[in-house]
């Protein structure tokens, strides 16, 4: 009678590892098939949108050049600073360069923004060459002192001040 109760057992034993293994089985296949009791389980991303390449420009060297730390000079080539920044409205449109102006070594300097439009650039292709400030070193070292933060007066070229609007 021992040998059949242990075969008993281990019949019941293996029925629900059987059992268990199915009932396994079977939520793999419906988390598989996307359903889930009787509900449609939600598909994976959509395909991404074919790339597009973007559109490119080539500039020649001699044709373009940074101007971030350039040195600008009076019409009277008089040394008025180097441009350290270049302020922008919300439309992207070039309003002002702030040029570090006055002192020496950098010390006693001040900020002080000009108008764009005050700047006279070299020829392409004269990298050395220097950008020119209609305005007297005098009408400058007037001009009020540039602190980011706070509202800008821009030295205009006829020498007159402007705030840029907010």
């Amino acid at each position: 009678m021992r040998g059949d109760q242990r075969t008993a057992g281990t019949a019941v034993a293996g029925a629900a590892t059987l059992l268990l293994a199915l009932v396994v089985a079977a939520s793999m296949a419906l988390a598989e098939s996307g359903t889930s009791s009787g509900t449609a389980k939600p598909s994976a991303a959509p395909p991404a949108a074919p790339q597009t390449t973007p559109e490119l420009t080539v500039l020649n060297k001699h044709e373009v050049e940074g101007i971030l730390g350039r040195e600008v000079r009076s019409a009277t080539n008089e040394n008025m600073g180097r441009i350290v920044d270049v302020l922008v409205d919300p439309k992207g449109q070039v309003r002002a360069a702030i040029i570090d102006f006055g002192g020496f070594l950098g010390v006693g300097s001040r900020k002080i923004a000009v108008d764009w439009n005050a700047l006279h650039f070299p020829s392409p292709g004269k990298p050395n060459a220097y950008i020119t400030l209609e305005l007297a070193r005098d009408q400058v070292k007037a001009a009020p002192e540039y602190q980011e933060g706070k509202p800008v007066v821009v030295l205009g070229a006829l020498g007159k001040l402007e705030p840029l609007p907010e």
